[in-house]
């Protein structure tokens, strides 16, 4: 009976990161719709996703959301096609997930933080699903140390995505708007390292002195245009 424990779609890996709404999904991407732009939906998946997703292709080693190596990787591996994918992809960038139920090996659901729909739109989200789709189970090193010491550096590719701070250019709206909170350093220090309801710890990820950079960016810039 191990055939019950795979759910439809595209088998268990799709499963796997709940991308279930390709079923009801909006049909793919336009035939109207410009050729896509890998290059240029990588920066938009560094800048809007990879803070949430592991994809190794991009360096992104987000844990919030799932792994999309894992959730699409054995699929590429059974020949579907890039296109169907990237047709998946799409979908859930459009329609969001919900409280997403992620399906485990022993077939148990855990609750994960909801991905608001349209993070990305129109051509944008069209390029990011196709960089995504191009790429995803593919390897590569999706390695944090290599952002350096650079407070603004770390912020733009660990927190944008989730955070809005007008002085790195951010307006992700996951998590708190640091604008208005207007944070302390040892309050950022603190949060940075150890998490909190839906964000993660970033202790192992980062280095001592990278969350203090990033902390005392944060601290220092919030709040000012």
């Amino acid at each position: 009976m191990r055939q019950a424990h795979r759910v439809g779609v595209l088998g268990a890996g799709l499963a796997a990161a709940a991308l279930l709404a390709a079923g009801c999904g909006t049909g793919g991407v336009a035939s109207g719709a410009q050729r896509p732009d890998t290059q240029a939906g990588q920066q938009l998946f560094t800048q809007k996703c990879a803070v949430c997703h592991t994809l190794a292709a991009a360096g992104a080693s987000g844990t919030i959301g799932p792994n999309l190596d894992n959730a699409f990787g054995a699929d590429r591996k059974q020949g579907y096609a890039q296109s169907t994918i990237e047709n998946v992809v799409l979908d859930q960038i459009r329609l969001g997930s919900g409280q997403v139920a992620t399906y485990t090996t022993n077939t148990k659901f855990t609750n994960q933080t909801p991905m608001p729909a349209n993070l990305v739109t129109g051509q944008d989200a069209i390029d990011v699903a196709a960089y995504v789709a191009s790429v995803v189970g593919s390897g590569g090193s999706a390695a944090s140390g290599n952002v350096g010491t650079s407070g603004a550096a770390i912020f733009k590719s660990q927190c944008a995505g989730c955070h809005t701070l007008a002085a790195a250019g951010a307006s992700g709206t996951v998590g708190p708007d640091l604008d208005q909170l207007k944070p302390a350093l040892a309050v950022v220090v603190h949060q940075v390292t150890n998490g909190g309801a839906i964000m993660p710890a970033f202790k192992g990820k980062l280095t001592p002195a990278q969350i203090q950079a990033v902390a005392k960016y944060v601290s220092s810039v919030a709040g000012k245009k």
